[in-house]
């Protein structure tokens, strides 16, 4: 079914519109939330809980792309279970390994503590995404954003895990350099 079709559904508050976008969108969302979670089960509740948050979303929402929609709330989600998990106990998911890979670049000890400098973070990362290559822009998003680990990151590009470690390395360095010469690091 398509995407539209789906988010009317959801609009026309049609219970048929959970069970069409679990079954189009299931796997890639569980296999989001696994990312960072790291686990198969916490995988299949942000599944369950993105669709009750879609629910309860649209409207007054509607997403113009339903499967980025229902990955940024499978990721909340997800996000939310580890910092309770983490809050308990230390995890080794891909998230928190991503995180620490980017500790080197956003942070030498100074972390944005006012709403204005993170949006000019945001704003700053943004605009350096659009300086990068389409190879080097997937893989920084799949990595810090979508968790990808290196591995699924190399299948998706078609290149070795080596090289897509080497480039991941490069991006992190170009995001610094970036961050530096804006007077953000």
């Amino acid at each position: 079914m398509e995407d539209e079709k789906i988010v009317e559904l959801f609009l026309n508050r049609d219970e048929a519109a959970i069970a069409e976008a679990k079954q189009k969108y299931g796997g890639y969302i569980k296999k989001t939330a696994y990312n960072i979670l790291g686990d198969f089960e916490d995988g299949e509740e942000c599944l369950n809980d993105a669709l009750l948050r879609a629910w309860n979303s649209i409207p007054p929402q509607n997403p113009a792309n339903l499967k980025s929609y229902l990955s940024m709330l499978a990721r909340r989600c997800a996000v939310d279970s580890l910092r309770k998990k983490t809050r308990r106990k230390r995890g080794s998911a891909e998230y928190s390994v991503s995180l620490e890979e980017l500790e080197g670049c956003l942070s030498d000890g100074k972390t944005p503590e006012k709403e204005t400098e993170l949006g000019l973070l945001t704003r700053a990362i943004n605009d350096w995404l659009k300086t990068l290559s389409p190879t080097w822009r997937q893989a920084f998003v799949g990595r810090y954003y979508f968790c990808d680990s290196v591995k699924d990151i190399a299948g998706y590009l078609g290149i070795s895990v080596s090289n897509a470690k080497t480039i991941l390395r490069r991006v992190r360095l170009s995001l610094k350099a970036y961050l530096e010469k804006e007077c953000l690091l």
